[in-house]
C-alpha cells in the first residue's frame, strides 16, 4: 500500500515506491478502484441494447457503449442488475457471468465483470442527475460493424462484444 494523495467515494489515488534493478527507486501513481460491471443485454429479437453515454472526461463526447457501472460495495451480479435498470430501464430475468478483465492494469487495479442479460422487460430509466444516457438498441451485425468502422470506441464494449461473438453460444 502506498501513500494516499487523493480519495473520494469512487477511487483512491496512491503513490507507490517501487524498487527497481540496481537499487533504483521509482514513484508510480496507482488508482485503486472498487471494481465495475459491464452488461451485455440481449433482446429476444437478437438486438443488443447499447447506450449513448455523454462522457465528461472526453469533453462531453457521447460514446456508444454497453451499460456499465462502478460497484458500490455490492456483489457484481447485484451491481449489474442495478446498473442495467438505471441506465436502460430494462430488468433482466437472468444475468449470467461471461468474463472479467482489467481494462487498464498499468494505472489501476479496476476489474470489470461482464454479465449477459436476457429475458429483458422494459421500464423507465433511473439516471443519476449528472448522467446523459440514450438507449440505443442495435442489430448484432450492426454493432460488430460499428466496431470495425470505429463508431464504437469504448474498450469495455469492444472487448465484451467481441468476446461474446468469439466465445458465446453459437460462436464459430
Amino acid at each position: 500500500m502506498g501513500e494516499t494523495v487523493y480519495e473520494d467515494e469512487r477511487v483512491r489515488l496512491e503513490v507507490l515506491e517501487l524498487a527497481g534493478r540496481g537499487g533504483v527507486t521509482k514513484r508510480r501513481a496507482v488508482i485503486r478502484h472498487p471494481g465495475a460491471v459491464v452488461i451485455l443485454p440481449l433482446l429476444d429479437d437478437g438486438r443488443v441494447v447499447l447506450i449513448r453515454n455523454r462522457r465528461p472526461a472526453l469533453g462531453g463526447e457521447a460514446l456508444l457503449e454497453l451499460p456499465a457501472g462502478t460497484r458500490e460495495g455490492d456483489a457484481p451480479i447485484d451491481c449489474a442488475a442495478r446498473e442495467l435498470e438505471e441506465e436502460t430501464g430494462y430488468r433482466a430475468a437472468t444475468l449470467e457471468p461471461l468474463t472479467s478483465f482489467y481494462p487498464s492494469p498499468g494505472i489501476t487495479d479496476e476489474r470489470m465483470d461482464v454479465f449477459v442479460a436476457r429475458g429483458l422487460e422494459p421500464g423507465p430509466q433511473r439516471l443519476d442527475p449528472t448522467e446523459e444516457i440514450e438507449v440505443a438498441p442495435m442489430a448484432w451485425g450492426d454493432a460488430l460493424e460499428a466496431i470495425r468502422e470505429g463508431r464504437i470506441r469504448d474498450g469495455k464494449t469492444i472487448a465484451s462484444l467481441l468476446f461474446w461473438e468469439r466465445f458465446g453460444p453459437g460462436a464459430g
